[in-house]
């Protein structure tokens, strides 16, 4: 199992990068590969963001020589959701089923961690964030009914959505990974606008429900600086701290969002304002 390795970047240098720059520093793709595990490790915070696709195989998560322990969660912990068909995880021999949006939470100290489909033809998609930890807390397998639910937008303002928080303080206890997905209504294509930064954490996104000619365009940099990825179904973007972390599709969707860093306070933004977006 190999670990993809993303080291930070400075705003000053990334305003200057072009696309292809940006696509191979910030973008995440390929994470579902049949029977593959795809791990990419951020300096960012060093959150690991990664995908697991088990179909004949039972597909387990290694420590590597990048983690510099002997086991995966030995200093970490990590949240999962299944964004494909109905599969299991496996922790140090307890089983969790999980289907279609169903997530997990488990803490460090957790020494096996496995992954299988139930159905080889329509294999599990687990998603998963991981965060170092310095505590351990209990396992806890969340549904989307369990998740902690905040409407917002409008249809006027083409954003209606409901955030569902996962991994947060109101459903779970963790040390520093927040973790959770928000759904758009039909009509509405605009996520986190206006936006916000948060000095004191960073984010992942990974959209999905994406039609094969649909995309996101994924807005980012400096709110003074901005730039904008393309993404497509089931890819994932790296944004630090100082990044914005903006949406519009060519037709509704879902993202997970994760974050990792300094709290787990889901309102401390940095808003900006509309008029000061460049």
């Amino acid at each position: 199992m190999d670990i993809e390795i993303r080291n930070p970047w400075h705003p000053d240098d990334a305003k200057h990068y072009t696309t292809d720059r940006m696509r191979n520093d910030f973008l995440i793709q390929d994470l579902f590969i049949p029977d593959k595990v795809k791990l990419v490790y951020s300096h960012v915070d060093r959150i690991i963001v990664g995908g697991v696709c088990p179909s004949e195989k039972v597909l387990t998560l290694e420590a590597g020589h990048e983690l510099g322990v002997d086991y995966f969660l030995e200093r970490r912990e990590l949240g999962v959701i299944n964004i494909g068909g109905p599969g299991t995880v496996i922790l140090d021999g307890e089983e969790y089923d999980l289907s279609y949006k169903d997530g997990l939470y488990a803490g460090m100290g957790i020494k096996e961690v496995s992954f299988k489909s139930d159905d080889p033809a329509n294999p599990a998609k687990f998603y998963l964030n991981s965060a170092p930890a310095h505590h351990t807390y209990p396992t806890l397998k969340i549904t989307m009914e369990m998740a902690n639910k905040r409407p917002l937008g409008s249809v006027e303002g083409c954003n209606k959505r409901v955030i569902n928080q996962y991994i947060h303080p109101e459903v779970c206890q963790s040390c520093q990974l927040v973790m959770g997905m928000t759904s758009l209504e039909v009509g509405s294509n605009w996520n986190t606008m206006p936006c916000h930064t948060h000095e004191r954490r960073m984010e992942v996104y990974l959209y999905f429900e994406l039609g094969e000619d649909d995309v996101v365009f994924h807005m980012m940099g400096e709110p003074q600086e901005t730039r904008h990825l393309v993404m497509r179904n089931e890819e994932a973007v790296i944004s630090p701290s100082w990044s914005i972390h903006s949406g519009v599709g060519t037709k509704n969707y879902t993202f997970i969002w994760g974050m990792v860093g300094e709290n787990q306070t889901f309102d401390d933004m940095d808003d900006v304002d509309m008029k000061d977006i460049r």
